[in-house]
Parts: structure tokens; C-alpha cells; sequence
């Protein structure tokens, strides 16, 4: 039986780049289907009463300077410390669902993710975000344009009102089933749970 593997994300979130690049892993070897959720964190925390862990001077300064790159390096994936962080995502996940069910939704997450968290783009800023679109081949004036619907962005509300609901605080958040696992850090019980019977 092919599991799901429900993926709460928000591009703005180092730890979810991890969990997504280690998700593409273990699709390819395990028979799983991948179901993107996108969010919007900032929404997230304000309804849970959460914070970006980076709030925490020592602690932000630790993840991004030590723990990270070790899971990284554990993925074998790249990652580096995007130098405009934070970055207003608002606008990337609104384009994330408005192309949530069409064919080009795979490239532009991969496209998004990279561009923040291997290559450093500011990607709060429209016209970086047109270029690099652009130049993955993806339509960037549609995806943009589109992105601005009202009904997108309440959709993107809404998603995030759902994942509220269903108990997320925070982005990595994973589920199978109604087994909730948050964090990257969590994503060897993800593949223990696919490789169960």
C-alpha cells in the first residue's frame, strides 16, 4: 500500500528546505506519494503563540551555525545560510499555491528552494523572483500574476487555518496518516513509518 506523506512548508524555513530535499530521497526509494501543503509560517506562529527559533540569539546561532550544515551534510545536500534571512515569503507561497495543481509545481518548489537556500537570492524582492523563475524556464509573468488572485490568496488562509487545526505550530510538519512528526530532525521516524508494513 503507497503511504502519503503530507508536507506542511513554508520556503522561508531552513529546516523545511532539509525535509523537503530529504523527502525527494525517500520518494525515490520507497513507494510513497508526496502531498506539498503550503503556508504561510508567520500566519502559523501568530496563531499558535510559536516563534522562529533564530528569536533565540544562541539558539538561532547554533542551528544555523552548526546543526544545520550536520544534516545537511548527513543528506548530502547543499545549504547556505541565505544572507538577506528572513525573507518575506508571503508572495513564494501564495505562487506555491497557485500552481499547486498544475504541471510546473515541482519545478518552481525545487526552483524556490534552491534559489533561497543553495544560491542566496533575495527572493522577497519581485524582480529576482521574475529572473530566477525565468531562467529555470519556468513562465515567471503568469506564476506572478496569477499568485495576486484573491482567490489564492485566500486559499492560502485558508491552508493555513487548516494546518492550524490540525495541529501544526511550525514548518517542517509532517503527517502519515494521523501520525504527526515535526521538525527535520524527525525525518528518520518518517522513513521507518514508510518502510512498516
Amino acid at each position: 500500500m503507497t503511504k502519503t506523506v503530507d508536507f506542511y512548508f513554508d520556503f522561508g524555513s531552513p529546516t523545511a528546505y532539509l525535509a523537503h530535499k530529504r523527502l525527494q530521497q525517500l520518494q525515490s526509494e520507497y513507494s510513497c506519494t508526496l502531498d506539498y501543503k503550503p503556508i504561510l509560517l508567520g500566519g502559523l506562529f501568530k496563531a499558535t503563540g510559536n516563534m522562529s527559533p533564530v528569536m533565540v540569539a544562541a539558539k538561532g546561532k547554533y542551528m544555523m551555525g552548526q546543526d544545520l550544515p550536520r544534516f545537511a551534510a548527513l543528506y548530502q545536500v547543499p545549504l547556505n545560510i541565505n544572507p538577506h534571512f528572513p525573507i518575506n515569503t508571503l508572495n513564494l507561497m501564495r505562487a506555491a499555491v497557485a500552481t499547486l495543481d498544475q504541471d510546473c509545481f515541482a519545478d518552481y518548489v525545487h526552483t524556490v528552494y534552491d534559489a533561497v537556500w543553495v544560491n542566496g537570492e533575495n527572493m522577497g524582492e519581485p524582480e529576482v523572483v521574475a529572473r530566477v523563475l525565468t531562467s529555470a524556464g519556468l513562465d515567471a509573468e503568469t506564476i506572478i500574476a496569477n499568485s495576486q488572485d484573491p482567490e489564492v490568496k485566500a486559499a492560502l488562509i485558508s491552508h493555513t487555518e487548516a494546518a492550524v487545526e490540525r495541529g501544526c505550530f511550525g514548518a517542517p510538519t509532517l503527517f502519515i496518516g494521523d501520525e504527526m512528526f515535526f521538525g527535520q530532525d524527525r525525518m528518520q521516524f518518517i522513513e521507518m513509518a514508510l518502510q512498516s508494513k
